[in-house]
């Protein structure tokens, strides 16, 4: 693949093609980070829907800061995908999850395209190696997986195919930095890539217990947001586990609680917890820890827990400076949390 016609950091116009929730969300972020947008969707009224997903989204985009020049005046809607991707400097494609429509749809971009553009694709689970076998050029195709909406969740996962040329990942990857997303740069293909294998690995046992009768929708959805969701928000689960352990962190957890491994708290069968896997967890764990002690782990952990109760009003707000009153929003928790 030749080089890319410029550095992550000089990309002014940015193509988005389709502009449904997701590929609109991707236009409502663009536009947010300053750059020029042109976008496509082959629906009848498809600029009208995306205009008005960036007019509901601006509020929230102004609440956590516009780059400077950032507006909605800097969309345009071209007529042709042709048009749409003359003068870009990279390109995102968000069209429906169909595996045939996405392989001639890159190959048309592919075609379109300026040399050396990368175009990365919005899918949400097939690898790239499926998607790039009918373009000329493949090596400058790249999965840039987000989450909705993709102008408030910072994740976007980058993942190469077979054919994708080492340079494309790294540049993409540097880019969406730029452009104020948090990366992860996978080293080899998933299907599904990794938060949405978590998601849906959570989402089908929801599924069985419901099917079974063994839990009401409320109690799996409560289950989560009066539970470890609210340490999600901060701190994943490996972390979270791992205090678990106490002092002895996921080593001593492991230990402790590896049996239950194989009881039947699941339908996803666990893997063997050898000394491989053992040594995996608990050096990534360091790893993530960043250095960071148990005790200051927990320390994270508990006030992040507290902030997240306070910004969803269900603990009252810290007193502010100079005066006596807090506001009081009623708890939602039951008496037994």
């Amino acid at each position: 693949m030749p080089s890319s016609p410029c550095a992550p950091e000089e990309v002014r116009r940015v193509a988005c093609v389709g502009a449904g929730v997701i590929g609109g969300g991707w236009v409502a972020h663009f536009l947010a980070r300053g750059y020029d947008v042109t976008a496509w969707d082959p629906a009848p009224d498809a600029e009208e829907k995306l205009r008005r997903l960036v007019d509901a989204a601006w509020p929230a985009l102004t609440q956590i800061g516009l780059a400077d020049g950032a507006s909605p005046d800097r969309l345009t809607v071209a007529a042709t995908v042709e048009e749409a991707v003359a003068d870009a400097q990279f390109v995102q494609e968000s069209a429906p999850e169909k595996l045939e429509l996405k392989r001639s749809l890159l190959a048309q971009l592919d075609a379109a395209a300026p040399p050396g553009v990368v175009i990365a694709s919005s899918t949400s689970g097939y690898p790239m190696t499926d998607m790039q076998t009918e373009a000329a050029d493949p090596g400058r195709l790249v999965v840039g997986h987000p989450f909705n909406p993709p102008y408030l969740i910072p994740l976007v996962e980058v993942v190469g195919g077979k054919q994708t040329d080492a340079t494309t990942v790294e540049w993409a990857s540097r880019f969406y930095k730029v452009a104020g997303k948090s990366v992860i740069t996978m080293e080899r293909e998933l299907p599904g890539f990794i938060a949405n294998r978590l998601q849906e690995a959570l989402w089908r046992e929801a599924l069985h217990m419901v099917a079974g009768g063994e839990a009401t929708v409320k109690e799996i959805d409560d289950s989560i947001t009066e539970g470890p969701g609210l340490r999600w928000a901060f701190m994943g689960p490996c972390l979270t586990f791992a205090l678990a352990g106490g002092e002895g962190g996921m080593g001593h957890m492991l230990d402790h609680f590896g049996p239950s491994l194989k009881s039947p708290w699941t339908r996803l069968e666990a893997p063997e917890l050898d000394d491989t896997l053992r040594a995996a967890m608990v050096d990534g764990c360091d790893e993530a820890a960043g250095g960071r002690t148990i005790a200051q782990l927990v320390a994270e952990r508990d006030q992040g827990v507290i902030d997240v109760l306070r910004a969803t009003g269900r603990l009252p707000r810290q007193r502010a400076e100079g005066t006596d009153a807090i506001t009081h929003t009623p708890s939602t928790m039951g008496d037994e949390k």
